[in-house]
This record gives structure tokens, C-alpha cells and sequence, in this order.
């Protein structure tokens, strides 16, 4: 199991779900991912966290009246002072959703956005040091940006969250960085400006390990949930995209399939 004791400043430290249906998205997880997940507190909206043998993997939040935005998951990154990290956001052109707010003893949240556009969380640990699991089945296991303005958002995780950014790629074709190199990378940002659709804004995505890919989609399926695309092999693994009953949208990333043995030769 590939614990987590403390996550850097900048890297993804916590995901959670806003959903409409708070008991279907635990059945769903439940079943999916071999995840646990306890009524929520009263005390915190009804806030939940997912576990996986005890160990934390992410959080649960009912949608409360009045909240308009859809389904799905965020991603926040560490930081040890939440009130320094957002005024550096609005320095370097972010915005503020919602600015820093201490959760009990647990520690202190705020989103922003970046100046491409995509929502991005922070987290300030206290008591809660985020999940304890990664790069597992069932357990986060990559954290990505799709955007239309590469260098714009290289720089704003850079400068603002203290990324020491690697370029994978710099072509027209593939352009993509991370936050730390090879198998020691924490996350990446990807040039999506030449397919990401038109209305699509730049968003974060968490990818959530399995040992088959393409099994874990067929059960999405039979559970409710809907394959976005179906499991492709990619020099990292192979990578599927699903939605959750309530339409919140998650990818996956497991082995990929191995290649038939051609025939020996008569």
C-alpha cells in the first residue's frame, strides 16, 4: 500500500464529491471502489470522509439548498498558510470562491481560481492531514489540469503554490508539465486548448487507481454510472473516463493491457 504521511507544499493533498445524493454516491463508491463512508456530521453540513481499510481517501459534502454547482469532484492542493497562498492567487490573477475558513481543529480551506479559469482547493492541514493512501486500487492516484493558456497556468502553480515544474513535452502536439519528475511527480498540467471542447472551462480532474481499467468501467455501468470513453492504453497506464449516477465525471488509471503474443512462426 503506498501510504502518504504528509503531502509537500503544492501537491494534491485532499478530494472530495459534492453530490445531490449523498447515500447513493456512498452505494456507488461503495461498491466500486471498496470504499467506507459514515453519516456525515451535522456540525459540518453533513460532511463525510470515504475511507478504504480505515485509511482516508477523500471527502463527501451533500449539496446544500441553494447550491448551483453541479456534481463532482475537487482537488486541493497543501499549503501551509492558506491566507498567504490566496493573496498570492489574486497577485498572480486568480480569483477567490471561497477565501480561507478554519474547519474546527481539522484545518483551514479556500478554492480559488487560477487565471486560466479552472477551480482549484486548498487545504492547510491540521488535525486532518488528507488522504493516507495513493497510487492504489481504489485510492487517488493522479491529478491533472486541463487548460487552453499553458504558460499562464505553468506560472500560476509555479509562483503561487511553489510547484518546481518539469516540461514532459513542449510540442504543439503534447505539451504537459508536472510538479516534480517521472515516477516522483506529484501532478500535471496539460495543453488542452487543441480538444477541449468549446463551453468546457479548464478544470482539474483526479484520476482514482484500479487493477483493470476496463472492468471497473463495465461495473460503473452496472451500477448506475456512465463511461465517458472507454479504456485506452497510453505510455502511463491505461486511462478511462466515467460518470457517476449524479453525473459527477472521474477518470481512472490501471495497468495497461498487455499485448497478445503474436504466433510462432512455423
Amino acid at each position: 500500500m503506498a501510504t502518504r504521511e504528509h503531502s509537500p507544499a503544492g501537491a494534491p493533498i485532499w478530494v472530495d464529491l459534492l453530490t445531490s445524493d449523498a447515500d447513493r454516491a456512498r452505494a456507488f463508491y461503495g461498491e466500486l471502489f471498496g470504499w467506507e463512508a459514515p453519516e456525515g456530521s451535522a456540525e459540518f453540513g453533513g460532511y463525510a470522509s470515504f475511507t478504504k481499510g480505515g485509511v482516508q481517501v477523500g471527502g463527501l459534502m451533500p449539496k446544500q439548498p441553494g447550491m448551483e454547482a453541479p456534481d463532482g469532484w475537487s482537488i486541493y492542493l497543501s499549503t501551509p498558510d492558506a491566507e498567504k497562498t490566496v493573496a498570492a492567487a489574486t497577485e498572480h490573477g486568480g480569483g477567490v470562491i471561497v477565501p480561507p475558513m478554519a474547519v474546527a481543529d481539522l484545518g483551514v480551506m479556500a478554492v480559488v481560481t487560477d487565471p486560466t479559469g479552472a477551480a482549484i482547493g486548498m487545504w492547510q492541514p491540521g488535525t486532518h492531514a488528507g488522504f493516507g493512501i495513493i497510487a492504489e486500487p481504489g485510492a487517488p492516484g493522479w491529478f491533472e489540469l486541463f487548460t487552453r493558456d499553458h504558460p499562464a497556468a505553468v506560472a500560476f502553480y509555479r509562483d503561487v503554490f511553489g510547484w518546481d515544474v518539469h516540461m514532459v513535452s513542449d510540442t504543439p502536439e503534447f505539451r504537459y508539465a508536472t510538479y516534480g519528475e517521472g515516477e516522483a511527480a506529484y501532478g500535471g498540467i496539460m495543453d488542452a486548448s487543441a480538444f477541449l471542447p468549446d463551453g468546457v472551462p479548464a478544470h482539474w480532474s483526479v484520476y482514482f487507481g484500479t487493477a483493470d481499467t476496463d472492468a471497473t468501467l463495465a461495473q460503473a455501468t452496472a451500477l448506475g454510472g456512465q463511461v465517458l470513453q472507454p479504456g485506452e492504453d497510453t505510455p502511463y497506464g491505461r486511462l478511462g473516463i466515467a460518470a457517476d449516477p449524479t453525473g459527477a465525471v472521474f477518470k481512472l488509471i490501471g495497468p495497461n493491457v498487455a499485448p497478445s503474443t503474436p504466433p510462432a512462426a512455423s
